[in-house]
């Protein structure tokens, strides 16, 4: 089987099990062959069930389902998904002994579509973190510069498919964590609406915050992964790009970026608008105090759920997690509820914003993946921290709620991916991934392979 191989779609994978072209076992064969020659390099995964793989793909290859897309095809999770009999350990010592009784909803889900589980991917500890930088299970590069970050929270999940180790995984995304890691990597990550799939059986963050979402290879494997997931799936009406009006907001989202990042969005722009798409500027809330906003939900969740190991495994903690516990101890219940009401003006400004545009396109970043180990980035002359700079345009629509999709449109001149982000309104995330799908299907851009053997 060739190296080609590892990097194929779901769709395409799907096709060729049904063809017999290949089997599930070689399938998980491979990607166990090119999981134990990365390990060193990618760090991308924290444990692995490649027995049960095995034995899984061995009997979808006598009952083969072929009503499903997903049977036969490898994917990975986020290590603070549960998986029946394995540790989920949320990237921490604070839980190495924490064996999963029972499966997440969404492994669940995949298992019964016929999606063959084969490992957990790494993290920044607990989804802390934007940089995915993990002392413990070591930080996974970037792909394309293998000094550079692959992004967090959901590092390992980018590194996973970046170096060819897998289909897909499921991520969580809090503030950006699988749209950054996604659209650094040159992946599609897809954040949905919010309670569009379960989040049972998934170490929390922050309830208010946290999203389910996945990384592939193309938009139309985020619809197979979401027409599996997601609660009331509705098969969308197909987007006519014709008099499809795109919003693009008038402030922050198009400041301070890296001017290549910009260029990529404005070739986006002329594809859609030849398409037959009108754009409109539009006026978003204030952004001013919107991480301070974040920061203070965050934080007290976080301890809400930490606060049961503070007492007796404090001190496995990392020191950069304790000292956000200690701020969520220090913000008061009127600090906490403030905050949550501005979530609450948030979502209905958004929501009055979608009555004048169907989709929101902004860049996905405002930089290129930034040197591990870097504190700071700088754009326009103005310096901020790197977690700040890689989710600046993604953690908003967490606090609103509203799906969200990266997909690549470029390359920088330093040989990293570029990438976009469209937003859609309330529950219209089939629609949403439709119009990700007819992007890559027209536009003339394609992003090469990371230079891997």
């Amino acid at each position: 089987m060739t190296t080609k191989l590892a990097f194929a779609t779901i769709g395409d994978l799907s096709s060729r099990l049904r063809e017999r072209e290949i089997s599930a076992t070689e399938l998980v064969n491979l990607y166990a062959e090119r999981i134990e020659r990365f390990a060193d390099t990618s760090k991308a995964f924290i444990s692995l069930d490649i027995n049960t793989a095995r034995q899984r793909a061995m009997a979808l290859d006598s009952n083969f389902d072929e009503a499903s897309l997903l049977c036969g095809i490898p994917y990975a999770c986020k290590d603070l998904f549960d998986v029946e009999g394995l540790v989920t350990t949320g990237g921490s010592r604070v839980l190495q002994d924490n064996i999963a009784q029972d499966d997440a909803e969404t492994v669940r889900r995949m298992n019964r579509s016929g999606a063959i589980f084969i490992g957990k991917n790494n993290l920044h500890e607990f989804a802390y973190g934007a940089t995915g930088e993990n002392a413990l299970y070591g930080t996974a590069p970037n792909p394309y510069d293998h000094s550079r970050l692959a992004g967090g929270s959901s590092s390992g999940s980018a590194a996973a498919l970046g170096f060819g180790l897998c289909a897909a995984s499921l991520g969580t995304d809090t503030g950006g964590s699988v749209r950054a890691p996604a659209a650094l990597c040159g992946l599609v990550g897809f954040k949905p609406t919010f309670g569009r799939i379960s989040t049972e059986g998934v170490i929390p963050y922050s309830w208010t915050l946290d999203h389910v979402g996945s990384l592939t290879r193309n938009a139309a494997d985020a619809a197979t992964i979401f027409e599996t997931l997601a609660t009331n799936f509705r098969k969308p009406d197909k987007v006519r790009l014709a008099g499809y009006r795109i919003g693009i907001p008038e402030t922050f989202f198009y400041q301070r970026c890296d001017s290549e990042i910009l260029d990529s969005i404005d070739a986006l722009m002329v594809f859609l608008r030849a398409g037959g798409a009108t754009f409109k500027a539009v006026a978003m809330p204030s952004m001013e105090y919107s991480r301070t906003v974040s920061l203070t939900v965050q934080m007290p969740e976080a301890l809400s759920y930490h606060n049961r190991y503070l007492q007796q495994r404090g001190e496995l903690y990392s020191q950069d997690f304790r000292a956000g516990l200690a701020l969520g101890q220090c913000l008061l219940a009127e600090q906490y509820i403030r905050a949550k009401r501005f979530i609450e003006s948030y979502r209905r400004d958004m929501d009055a914003i979608f009555g004048e545009v169907d989709v929101l396109l902004t860049p996905a970043t405002p930089v290129i993946a930034p040197k591990i180990g870097a504190v700071e980035v700088s754009v326009d002359g103005i310096s901020e921290p790197v977690g700040n700079a890689i989710t600046r345009y993604t953690s908003f629509f967490n606090m609103s709620g509203h799906p969200a999709i990266t997909l690549p449109c470029g390359i920088h001149s330093e040989g990293l991916p570029i990438a976009a982000q469209l937003v859609g309104r309330h529950f219209g995330d089939e629609s949403l991934i439709d119009l990700a799908i007819q992007i890559e299907a027209g536009y003339d851009f394609r992003l090469p392979l990371p230079d891997q053997n």
